[in-house]
């Protein structure tokens, strides 16, 4: 009965594809509330100020159809025509007053009377909220006017009830928060479809991995996007090249049981034939044997570290490992060193010892 080893598995940091749409789904949210917070202080700004504008017209038309009086105060040559100005409580107001004089309200106030509030160093119009009234908030536009026959500044005030403005403010609110909610909702399903379609070639690379591990094909054959494409050329150029070591070492493995087979039998025959210089044989044989096994061991592993990038030995600790080494051995001898300290090579570490243990020990033995 066989059973499957299975290969190691390295721990996951995570979905590439989940980490992408969070990304998109942050940078797309701080993006649209930032621009709704902006659209929608523009939207309330724009609302307000064309009730102003409604207001400043009304406040316009009392200035110009007021006069002063015989007594001094201000009468009008024409009543206003905004039917809510006689309609108590109507949430539409207009009042004209001056220090120590009895404000002139419309009836729509009834009983209450605007503030007044301090003098205006210019003679512009100035708008603002109000909370004078507990239970009504007030947009009040006003302005200071000296009439034509009077030393008196006069303040006309136009004022309007907060209710309607807010509620249109208020739409134009709950408009902007569905119709942002509804594009965030859109835009994040397209940078997931968008995160989903742009993975879906690493996909068909893991796909045609299974498929070679399973022995359907020996390489990855579909073409692929030019950003994925090298990385199936470097896989495809691994598996050739881990390929050609398994040859090698197939080959090498043959060579070797070629080689052992002569010795081998040698050593059975006489051991067979109980010849009295068995134990010479098999001393003289056993060495040829454990010399064809270091030959062919030698190769093997030059064949299987040949062309691999995986090997990386810095040189400077291996110098002065068999420089020690050698030191002991030949202490008459001074062993000279130099060279950069950061320089690496990629072969294994012990087949640099090897190489320079090599050439120290005959430069020490032959060098003079």
């Amino acid at each position: 009965m066989t059973q499957s080893i299975a290969s190691p598995r390295t721990r996951a940091t995570g979905s590439l594809s989940r980490r992408m749409i969070l990304i998109a789904a942050a940078w797309i949210t701080l993006l649209l509330t930032g621009g709704g917070f902006a659209l929608d202080r523009v939207l309330a700004s724009a609302v307000t100020q064309n009730a102003d504008d409604q207001l400043e017209y009304v406040m316009t038309a009392l200035i110009v159809s007021s006069e002063i009086g015989p007594d001094g105060e201000v009468i009008f040559t024409r009543e206003a025509a905004e039917q809510r100005f006689l309609e108590p409580g109507s949430g539409l107001y207009w009042q004209v007053s001056a220090p120590g004089r009895e404000p002139f309200a419309s009836r729509s106030l009834w009983d209450r009377r605007l503030a007044y509030g301090t003098p205006h160093r210019d003679r512009g119009i100035h708008s603002y909220d109000s909370r004078q009234f507990p239970d009504e908030r007030l947009r009040v536009v006003e302005r200071d006017v000296q009439l034509p026959g009077s030393p008196v500044r006069w303040r006309f005030q136009v004022a309007q009830s907060r209710a309607g403005l807010d509620a249109q403010i208020a739409v134009l609110r709950r408009t902007l928060v569905r119709s942002f909610a509804l594009l965030a909702l859109g835009l994040i399903v397209l940078a997931a479809l968008q995160t989903f379609y742009g993975l879906w070639p690493l996909r068909r690379v893991r796909a045609e991995i299974a498929r070679m591990r399973a022995g359907q094909t020996d390489r990855v054959s579909d073409a692929m996007p030019e950003e994925v494409q090298p990385m199936v050329e470097e896989l495809n150029a691994l598996i050739a090249h881990n390929e050609r070591q398994a040859e090698e070492a197939r080959r090498h493995a043959g060579n070797l049981a070629h080689a052992l087979k002569t010795p081998l039998t040698v050593i059975m025959n006489a051991a067979t034939a109980q010849a009295d210089d068995l134990a010479d044989t098999v001393i003289r044989e056993a060495r040829t044997m454990r010399r064809q096994v270091d030959h062919h061991l030698a190769r093997a592993r030059a064949v299987g570290r040949r062309g691999s990038a995986h090997s990386r030995a810095e040189v400077w600790p291996s110098v002065e490992s068999v420089e020690r080494a050698v030191g002991r051995l030949y202490r008459h001898v001074r062993i000279d060193t130099d060279g950069p300290h950061d320089l690496a090579v990629h072969v294994e570490r012990q087949d640099l010892d090897e190489m320079l243990g090599n050439l120290i020990e005959n430069a020490a033995k032959y060098g003079g």
